[in-house]
Order: C-alpha cells, then sequence, then structure tokens
C-alpha cells in the first residue's frame, strides 16, 4: 500500500505529516501577514462603511463581510497601501450589499449642475468649527452616497484625490468635482440649519 510519501522541491522524501505541518505554517503566516497589515485599518473601513450605511450595525455587517472577502483574496493582494485596498473592498462590499437589498442609493447624474450661489462669503469654515455633531451628521447624511464618499475618505480618513479615485474606479477629476459639489451642499445646508438652530 501507498504510504503516503511525496517529493519535495529540495529532492527529499517528505511524508503527509510533513506536508500538513507545512500547510498549517504557511496558514499562520498568512493569517499573522493579514493581521499585522490589514486589521490596523479596521476603524477607517467601520467609519466609511458607517457613513455609507447611515447605521452602526448594517456598518458592522458590511466590515465583517469586507473583512472576510480581504482575507479570501490576501493571497492575489500585490502589496501597495493595504488602508486604500481594504477601504476599496468595504465600498464594493456597501454597494453588493445594497443591491441585495434591492435598496437604490441615491447617486446622482455625473452631469448634474447643483444650483449653487457662488457669491455667498465663506461661512463654511466656521460653520463647521462651531457645528453641533449632530447637525453636521445631519449634513454628511443628506449628502448622496457617492458625495458622502469622498468627503469621508477625503476629510476624516485623509486620503489622497488618487487614492480615493483607485478606490472608486474614477478619474481623480470625478473626484475633485465630487468633492467640490459636495463641499458646497454642506456649506448650503449648513447655512440653511444654523439660522434655525439658534432659535
Amino acid at each position: 500500500m501507498f504510504s503516503g510519501i511525496k517529493l519535495s522541491d529540495q529532492g527529499y522524501i517528505r511524508n503527509d505529516d510533513e506536508c500538513i505541518r507545512e500547510k498549517r505554517l504557511s496558514s499562520a503566516n498568512e493569517l499573522t501577514a493579514f493581521s499585522e497589515n490589514v486589521l490596523p485599518h479596521l476603524n477607517a473601513a467601520y467609519n466609511l462603511a458607517r457613513w455609507l450605511t447611515r447605521n452602526d450595525q448594517d456598518a458592522e455587517d458590511v466590515v465583517q463581510e469586507a473583512s472576510l472577502r480581504a482575507f479570501k483574496y490576501w493571497k492575489g493582494f500585490s502589496g501597495g497601501d493595504c488602508r486604500s485596498w481594504l477601504l476599496a473592498i468595504v465600498r464594493n462590499t456597501f454597494y453588493s450589499w445594497v443591491r441585495q437589498r434591492s435598496a437604490q442609493p441615491e447617486l446622482t447624474d455625473d452631469g448634474e449642475i447643483d444650483d449653487i450661489d457662488d457669491g455667498i462669503a465663506n461661512p463654511e469654515s466656521a460653520l463647521l468649527q462651531n457645528a453641533d455633531r449632530e447637525m453636521l451628521k445631519a449634513a454628511l447624511e443628506d449628502l448622496p452616497v457617492e458625495f458622502r464618499e469622498a468627503i469621508v475618505l477625503r476629510e476624516m480618513e485623509g486620503l489622497s484625490y488618487k487614492e480615493i479615485a483607485d478606490i472608486g474606479g474614477v478619474p481623480i477629476g470625478t473626484v475633485m468635482s465630487r468633492l467640490a459639489r459636495a463641499r458646497k451642499r454642506l456649506q448650503i445646508y449648513l447655512t440653511k440649519t444654523a439660522p434655525e438652530n439658534c432659535l
């Protein structure tokens, strides 16, 4: 009967126990590498998911699914910025999550022109500094999903335009446009809401 002895790359004979130990060691090394490189970015992943889903429990579900996907494809990761890679997976997982629930994210057309009065003095800085958390949260949640995504990745996660473009699979110009439009919408929302809150 065959004893399960195999020829290794080095030319010597190994048995099944040695092969099993080698596979376990390889798996442990992959898990360690994944843990060291990806897990430190789970807070950023949750932050993005929270702003996209607008719900703590849904964000946790999205991050959990994204983490499982990231681990599944860890062997195929070619190196580079783990944070951007993980955030791209979170973003894609969110859109899959939305499709599975037959809910439509509030996407805008790329050609949409916002009716914004550019003559408004820049109250954005003052309002953002003085606005309470709830008002700012409401303003962010009022944004269409692709604007909210761009603002969270840029302003909260500190990613570059190129990193955001890579995550979203869009040109840098689109990222810049979305950020500009999102900031103007935030400015208008906060400008209109601030007087109401003062009454």
